[in-house]
């Protein structure tokens, strides 16, 4: 992307384009099948690529926020610790453990799943609920990179933007795949509900750190409920 800068007027409508960037991950990720298919390269090699895709795509920004809040909830300290805890730029012990925990549940789910499809459309409904949480859920702090995109954000156009990613997203998948639809969409019910109640808890809101952390875990839930999905149906 070209280096642009960052003013209110051009930040006003930022997380609109949230979803978008969960298109192009998910499009990359339905290229790099294709050639998958086309090369007959194995699930090994698929597998880890596919885990890579979004890291390369965003830089792993959110990869950052996701080992920060790993680091402040496992240290068990009080709020404001926590809040410190997240602002250190070093890592932890937890955060490696739970990024290494992450990436190899992750793998061995690309390894298994057939649905890319799917998963693909859940890139973009993982950023939508997101970018929506950023907007409606309380923050923790009156300052940050976050609050640096809410602040100025037009509020009703950015919700009705993000709802309707959310949607069409949502819809998408059910359309592919009615079982493995419903069962992302639940999913993605569940750890929203779990995001919100942990972040107050902890923090007294969400931060961008938490942001990040929201985001992981819902892409790894994405990959989950499409994996059970798949294995239910082959029962039935």
């Amino acid at each position: 992307m070209p280096r642009v800068e960052w003013k209110e007027e051009n930040r006003r409508y930022a997380l609109c384009f949230f979803p978008l960037i969960g298109a192009v991950t998910g499009g990359l990720l339905l290229l790099w099948q294709f050639f998958c298919g086309l090369l007959d390269i194995g699930f090994f090699v698929n597998g880890a690529v596919s885990v890579l895709i979004p890291v390369l795509v965003t830089g792993g920004i959110h990869i950052d926020g996701f080992c920060d809040t790993t680091d402040a909830l496992a240290s068990c300290a009080d709020r404001q610790k926590k809040l410190a805890i997240m602002s250190d730029p070093h890592v932890g012990s937890f955060a490696v453990i739970g990024l290494c925990c992450m990436f190899l549940l992750q793998f061995a789910l690309f390894c298994e799943i057939h649905g890319h499809i799917v998963i693909a459309a859940g890139y973009v409904l993982s950023r939508a609920l997101s970018g929506l949480a950023a907007v409606t859920l309380k923050s923790a702090k009156k300052e940050g990179a976050l609050q640096n995109f809410v602040k100025p954000a037009h509020r009703k156009i950015t919700i009705t933007v993000l709802v309707a990613a959310a949607v069409l997203s949502a819809a998408g998948m059910c359309i592919i795949s009615l079982y493995a639809g419903i069962a992302v969409c639940a999913a993605c019910a569940l750890i929203s509900v779990i995001y919100r109640a942990s972040a107050y808890r902890n923090f007294g809101g969400i931060t961008g750190d938490t942001e990040g952390w929201y985001l992981q875990i819902t892409e790894t839930a994405v990959l989950t409920a499409v994996f059970a999905a798949e294995k239910a149906v082959m029962l039935l």
